[in-house]
């Protein structure tokens, strides 16, 4: 077990090195810099040259790069030129908001599309399956930056139950902050859950048609019974697997959701820092999304085991197969 997740804590490593080091060397080649940012657009070449001198952006890119891994293995993601703010101080006052958007997003995902796959898979091709699985093949048409607008409209304009712009932090109202939040949450939602649907609603017919299904159903069970009893579970490897990496997807893909709603997340800070050449913050920002992406998809292995004990019984994978939505994951 333990060379297992060593190994994959290598692999891990490496996918964040190739992330940070790609989005590093194509922030190299973006025109304008930071000195340009700061001074202004009436500053001299040579005021520019001195000042990206001043911050070490005249090196080369190998030891630029070289030079900030080697801070950020240290705990030390570099200080931005522009606010004068520890990259990881701007994290960590912002990721609270980043991440109850998703995990909201998620809950409402799972919420929503759950019970939808249990009616679907209930009777499939049946004219309710025909319904949900044309509403969801909208949904999974609709980007974010679609839904947020229309969403705006008709619950912020139209009916005004929810606010169309900004946001209350947990502490000063809860009440407050879940009705700023749901708006986004649902916006970054509605894609998630026309995926969840029809992975949980394909991998539950395809158990409903197992022969232990129809020896439970033989007995005289109730439908009810033989879903969620012996259905379910075994059927959700795959919504597992997506689940928790969707949750670290909309981690990092929550940019356009924080700027349509004006939200002071993870997602307008990377924004604005592309904006303004700020390489520091960005480099700082992809490592941590990288990481997240990292760490969730191990512990979705990890999980595997909590929900069938026959993957912790497993004395080898040379002896027992994974499941193939684990395989998908690795």
């Amino acid at each position: 077990m333990w060379p297992s997740i060593l190994r994959r804590v290598g692999y891990g490593l490496l996918v964040v090195l190739l992330v940070t080091f790609s989005v590093s060397l194509l922030l190299s080649f973006a025109p304008g810099s930071v000195a340009q940012t700061i001074l202004g657009d009436e500053a001299t070449p040579e005021n520019v040259a001195a000042l990206n001198a001043a911050l070490g952006y005249d090196r080369p890119f190998l030891v630029q790069y070289f030079d900030w891994l080697w801070h950020a293995v240290q705990g030390d993601l570099g200080t931005s030129p522009i606010t004068h703010i520890p990259v990881m101080q701007s994290i960590a006052e912002r990721i609270p908001v980043t991440l109850e958007i998703a995990v909201l997003a998620l809950i409402i995902s799972l919420a929503i599309s759950v019970p939808l796959a249990i009616v679907s898979a209930s009777r499939p091709g049946g004219s309710v399956d025909r319904t949900i699985s044309a509403i969801t093949s909208v949904f999974l048409s609709v980007p974010a930056f679609v839904a947020g607008p229309v969403l705006i409209y008709f619950f912020a304009v139209s009916v005004n139950v929810f606010p169309a712009l900004g946001w209350v932090p947990i502490g000063e109202s809860l009440g407050g902050n879940l009705r700023a939040a749901f708006l986004p949450a649902l916006a970054a939602a509605i894609t998630e859950i026309a995926a969840f649907h029809r992975v949980l609603r394909a991998d539950l017919i395809s158990t409903l048609n197992e022969d232990y299904v129809a020896a439970a159903r033989a007995k005289g069970l109730s439908s009810r019974y033989v879903m969620f009893r012996h259905a379910f579970r075994p059927s959700s490897f795959s919504l597992l697997t997506i689940s928790g990496l969707s949750l670290a997807r909309l981690i990092g893909g929550t940019i356009i959701v924080e700027m349509l709603f004006v939200l002071p997340g993870l997602g307008q800070y990377i924004a604005n820092a592309v904006t303004t050449n700020d390489i520091v913050a960005v480099q700082g920002v992809v490592a941590f999304i990288a990481l997240v992406f990292v760490v969730m998809n191990m512990l979705v292995d990890v999980s595997y085991g909590l929900v069938d004990p026959r993957v912790r019984r497993a004395p080898s994978a040379k002896k027992t197969r994974r499941p193939k939505s684990q395989e998908v994951a690795a």
